[in-house]
């Protein structure tokens, strides 16, 4: 009964802040402003769920969602970051990555997909590109999903047993465990060269979804202004989501 009734009231929550997001993109079309999210984080983490939570009720015309596949050879011999231009966003809309250009820092150096070379080139040219964007107009969010690995275990498991889920399997996911203490250096170098005051990391802990996809979005709308805004719905929970802090990776709040 008491799971029911937290159930109940996350689900009663979230639509409350989805009618937030409608008045958001209703000044941010007027404004014809531009906001661009990177949601990035581990396998399992929970990407697909807090992306679906965001644009659940947005307009189509103006709410992007993108997942690029593996690269095409062309784009394999062309600037890293020039099959990510063409998809961000324009006067008006909202555009989000699931996953992003930062596969250069995580799973491709971990799972051997570049060199180790690519991967030094990118985190020193991704800040200035990033900066690039911000001044040009763009509003960028980083996210960062981080769950434990026990959670993680528990939830590919799933996958491979619940025949709806199962299109999520690939084979990145069947090594994520594995390689558990190998991505975490990747991702504790790509926070700290990429952390900048242009374009900061943002952490979620993962481990509840519900509160993280609740958390995700009260962060979101409390950094950018639209009118008729409710104040009081938009307080995000700073115990699971939070500036990235290079403390916070010594002090277990990060999982390692």
């Amino acid at each position: 009964m008491a799971r029911e009734a937290a159930r109940g009231n996350d689900e009663r929550a979230l639509v409350k802040l989805q009618i937030e997001l409608v008045k958001l993109q209703r000044e941010l079309i007027a404004g014809r402003d531009r906001i661009l999210v990177l949601i990035e984080g581990r396998d399992a983490a929970g990407k697909d769920g807090a992306i679906k939570h965001v644009v659940e009720h947005l307009s189509p015309r103006e709410t992007r969602v993108v997942a690029l596949g593996p690269p095409s050879d062309r784009e394999r011999h062309s600037w890293y970051f020039q099959r990510y231009v063409r998809y961000l966003p324009t006067a008006g809309e909202m555009v989000l990555f699931n996953r992003s250009w930062y596969n250069r820092a995580g799973v491709e150096p971990v799972m051997g997909f570049c060199t180790r070379r690519e991967t030094r080139e990118f985190l020193e040219a991704a800040p200035d590109f990033e900066r690039m964007l911000v001044r040009s107009g763009i509003k960028l969010f980083k996210y960062y999903l981080d769950i434990a690995k026990k959670e993680q275990k528990h939830r590919l498991a799933e996958r491979r047993h619940d025949p709806l889920k199962q299109w999520k399997l690939s084979p990145v996911d069947a090594k994520a465990q594995k390689l558990w203490r190998e991505y975490s250096k990747a991702r504790n170098t790509m926070f700290e060269r990429t952390h900048t005051a242009d374009a900061p990391w943002t952490v979620v802990r993962a481990d509840d979804k519900h509160q993280a996809r609740l958390n995700l979005i009260r962060d979101l709308l409390s950094r950018l202004d639209y009118r008729d805004r409710d104040a009081r719905l938009v307080v995000p929970d700073r115990t699971i989501v939070f500036p990235f802090d290079p403390a916070r990776l010594v002090d277990g709040t990060i999982c390692r």
